[in-house]
């Protein structure tokens, strides 16, 4: 019954969009204000999706007639994620995602890759940050490691136009 409530509570505190989560194991400590989920996690939020080996919820405080609100979301081991911004849309992976939804702000640390799907730009790096509200990225590498971008460039030269059945048989006159 106490597993009901608190599944309950973590859901309703969401505004008007929601969040579904689906993992092999779930853990809550209502008093840290922190759920944990492991296993095969998956993670939908509108159009934003998440997939981890391990995801930690970390609820806002307790307070008297107010429901709590997640504060940060943490993703660890083989995070792979979807994020669209204001004009963007964003795939990538890393070892580990922070989320704070307060300040709609990704971090990716570690073997970080971010793709931006519409212009297909590639980023590779030690950490990456997205903003939602601007939609800027961030990347840093490191001594080893720098960062990586690549983008496919359009060939710019006209394509010959092939030339229709009439047009040849006139040339060849």
């Amino acid at each position: 019954m106490r597993f009901f409530l608190i599944v309950s509570m973590f859901f309703s505190f969401l505004f008007s969009e929601k969040l579904i989560i689906d993992a092999k194991k779930f853990e809550a400590y209502d008093e840290k204000g922190l759920s944990i989920f492991t296993g095969n996690v998956k993670m939908v939020k509108a159009s934003d999706e998440l997939e981890s080996d391990r995801l930690d919820v970390y609820l806002s405080e307790k307070k008297p007639n107010t429901k709590r609100e997640p504060i940060k979301y943490i993703a660890t081991g083989n995070v792979k994620f979807k994020v669209k911004t204001a004009d963007k849309l964003y795939e990538g992976k890393g070892d580990k995602v922070v989320y704070e939804p307060q300040k709609l702000k990704y971090v990716i640390t570690g073997n970080g890759f971010l793709k931006e799907v519409i212009e297909d730009k590639r980023l590779f790096g030690d950490k990456i940050v997205i903003d939602q509200i601007t939609g800027e990225a961030k990347v840093t590498g490191s001594e080893n490691k720098p960062v990586r971008f690549i983008i496919d460039l359009a060939d710019k030269k006209p394509k010959d136009k092939p030339l229709n059945t009439t047009e040849k048989i006139e040339n060849k006159q």
